[in-house]
């Protein structure tokens, strides 16, 4: 069941936001619902177990020179 949430933001805010569900295809309130799993997916991560193929990729990028920080700064020019 949807119930409706009202949320007081900025209003430049609430354009580069309207903007950004515009560019991924998305409404914000989708946007703001999968931010909202995000974070509870987070809460729970201790209970995940990494399959057989994580395993297999762990320690791929040693000696690389790509880092954790490299890497989320990726998935924020993506998605943010």
């Amino acid at each position: 069941m949807n119930t409706k949430l009202t949320l007081r933001l900025d209003e430049d805010l609430i354009r580069s936001a309207k903007r950004h569900a515009s560019l991924m295809g998305k409404s914000v309130s989708q946007m703001v619902a999968d931010y909202f799993y995000l974070l509870d997916k987070k809460s729970s991560k201790g209970n995940q177990q990494i399959t057989p193929v994580v395993k297999s990729l762990r320690g791929s990028l040693k000696g690389s020179g790509v880092d954790e920080k490299d890497y989320k700064k990726h998935l924020e020019e993506k998605y943010l």
